[in-house]
């Protein structure tokens, strides 16, 4: 049984990866940011279009690895409709998801990203275009960075 749930979660992943969700520029956007993985090379640019306190819309654009897209493309379906405090809740719950494999709540598709603990080289792919949306929620000048702990 194992078996067919890694098969479902790499078939979830390289499918958000080949065909990314929302991958685009959105020029009427409320705020953007970068986010770069130097360890792995990935860069992004998230973009969110807000209506008061809510994520009318997320969009991104970037090169990287699979981890890295399939996570910005789940997290631009996830977040959407979400306020700003929604969205920091989701960031906590899925950072701790990242790093120590398991979900204090149920995470739809980003539960696929649970196993990423296992390869410390890959959480920082996972979570980087969640440290991004956090950039550009907090307004963030500078491109956020893995490296970094502001962010």
């Amino acid at each position: 049984m194992f078996d067919d749930v890694a098969d479902l979660y790499q078939q979830v992943i390289l499918d958000h990866c080949k065909q990314p969700r929302n991958f685009r520029e959105l020029p009427q956007c409320s705020c953007s940011a970068q986010g770069h993985n130097p360890l792995c090379g990935d860069q992004l640019t998230l973009f969110l279009k807000l209506e008061g306190d809510v994520i009318q819309e997320v969009t991104f654009v970037g090169s990287g690895c699979c981890i890295s897209k399939a996570s910005a493309s789940i997290l631009t379906t996830t977040v959407a409709g979400k306020t700003r405090t929604e969205a920091q809740h989701l960031f906590d719950v899925v950072h701790d998801m990242v790093t120590t494999g398991k979900a204090r709540e149920d995470l739809g598709k980003l539960a696929v990203f649970a196993g990423v603990h296992k390869f410390p080289s890959r959480v920082k792919c996972a979570i980087l275009a969640w440290h991004a949306l956090m950039g550009a929620l907090k307004g963030a000048q500078q491109p956020v960075s893995t490296e970094t702990e502001e962010m």
